[in-house]
């Protein structure tokens, strides 16, 4: 993220779980990391050219999420595994998801 220009704020914390709760991330969406962006929530290794999208669109939504750590993925790449195809989702507090982009279908 910050080779891409953001502000980045780590913050350890011991229970993930509660912090996907706080935010009302869907149980089925869940995944490794969990960030704030400018007040969107971005769940697993998204894109950053589809975080660059939502913050330029704005959608009605609470966020985007990468379901898992499918190979290929940002942070995810690995010499001698194929890529996975895997779809960026938006979702809203009340679990909907829609697909925003599909990378390598």
């Amino acid at each position: 993220m910050e080779e891409n220009g953001f502000t980045v704020q780590v913050e350890d914390v011991q229970d993930m779980t509660a912090v996907k709760t706080q935010h009302q991330v869907p149980l089925t969406l869940q995944s490794c990391h969990t960030a704030i962006v400018d007040g969107y929530i971005i769940e697993g290794h998204v894109p950053i050219t589809e975080i660059d999208r939502l913050l330029s669109e704005r959608p009605d939504v609470a966020g985007l999420a990468v379901p898992g750590m499918p190979a290929g993925s940002p942070g995810m790449v690995v010499e001698g595994t194929p890529d996975q195809p895997y779809d960026v989702l938006t979702f809203d507090t009340s679990g909907n998801t829609e697909v925003y982009a599909s990378y390598g279908q």
